[in-house]
C-alpha cells in the first residue's frame, strides 16, 4: 500500500512526494484556488511534463495515495480465504484505508480540512469513495452469488462498511487527528458485522453463544392486554430487539 505521503519529515523526498509537498504548501499559504499547476512545478523545481506524469489534475494531488490503497485493498479481497466471512473480510479491507490515513495524521487532517472548504474536491473525494464501495461490493457480490437477495445485500453491506468507517475516520479528523481512531473504527464496523454476519447456531445464554435475542408475549388476566418478556444478550442490536418483540406481538 502506498502509505500517505508525508509533508513534514526530514527524508529525502521523491519528485512524486516534491510535488505534493509544493502543492499542499502553496495550497495552506494561498489556496486551492489560488495556486496553479505552473505553481506547482515551480516551487518543485520540475517542469510540467513531470506533474502531469504522475497526477493527471490538479485535484488529484490532493489524494496521491488512494490509487494505491485501492489497489491493495483489492488484492486483499482477491486473496481473501473463500471460507471465510465476506462481511468480516470487506471490513478487514476498509482498515487497510484507516492504516493509510494514520500513517500521516498531519497530512490527513490537512487534506481533510481542504477538501471540506473546497467543493471540487468534495466531489473529487466522493468519487474515490465510490470506487473503494464498489470494491467491497464486488467481493461481496462475489462470494454471496448463491443468495437470491446476493447482489442487494452486497451493495447494502458495501454501504454500511463505509459509513461506518467514514463515521470513525472523519470523527478523528475533525478532532485534528487526536484519540485512538484504532478502537473508534472497531467499535463502528462492529456494528457492521453483528448486523450482518452469519451467527453460528447456540443455545439461549450457553457460553460464547453470538448477540442474540428471544421475546414471548402472554396473555394477562384473559384480557386483551399482552406482556412481553424480552431475554437479550448485551451487545443485541437494537433493530435486532425490536424486531423479536414486533414478532411476538405478531406486528
Amino acid at each position: 500500500m502506498a502509505a500517505a505521503v508525508g509533508i513534514g519529515d526530514d527524508t529525502k523526498p521523491t519528485m512524486r512526494e516534491s510535488l505534493v509537498r509544493a502543492a499542499f504548501q502553496l495550497f495552506l499559504e494561498r489556496g486551492f484556488e489560488q495556486t496553479t499547476i505552473d505553481d506547482i512545478v515551480s516551487l518543485a523545481g520540475v517542469g510540467r511534463r513531470s506533474f502531469f506524469r504522475y497526477f493527471p489534475s490538479k485535484e488529484d494531488v490532493v489524494f496521491p495515495d488512494h490509487e494505491g490503497c485501492l489497489a491493495e485493498m483489492t488484492a486483499f479481497l482477491r486473496a481473501a480465504p473463500p471460507d471465510g466471512d465476506p462481511v468480516t473480510q470487506a471490513c478487514d479491507a476498509s482498515r487497510l484505508v484507516l492504516r493509510m490515513y494514520a500513517a500521516d495524521p498531519v497530512f490527513s487532517v490537512q487534506r481533510y480540512r481542504l477538501t471540506r472548504q473546497v467543493p471540487g474536491l468534495r466531489a473529487h473525494e466522493l468519487s474515490v469513495v465510490w470506487r473503494y464501495e464498489r470494491a467491497l461490493a464486488e467481493h461481496l457480490r462475489e462470494r454471496g452469488a448463491e443468495r437470491a437477495d446476493g447482489a442487494l445485500r452486497a451493495d447494502v453491506v458495501a454501504a454500511a462498511v463505509v459509513a461506518a468507517h467514514n463515521h470513525a475516520l472523519r470523527t478523528w479528523l475533525r478532532a485534528g487527528g487526536e484519540g485512538d481512531v484504532q478502537a473508534a473504527m472497531d467499535e463502528a464496523l462492529g456494528y457492521v458485522t453483528r448486523a450482518f454476519s452469519p451467527t453460528p447456531p447456540a443455545s439461549p445464554g450457553s457460553p460464547g453463544s453470538p448477540a442474540r435475542s428471544t421475546a414471548a408475549a402472554a396473555a394477562v388476566d384473559g384480557e386483551d392486554e399482552q406482556v412481553v418478556v424480552l431475554l437479550a444478550r448485551k451487545g443485541t442490536p437494537l433493530w435486532r430487539v425490536v424486531r423479536d418483540v414486533e414478532g411476538a406481538l405478531g406486528e
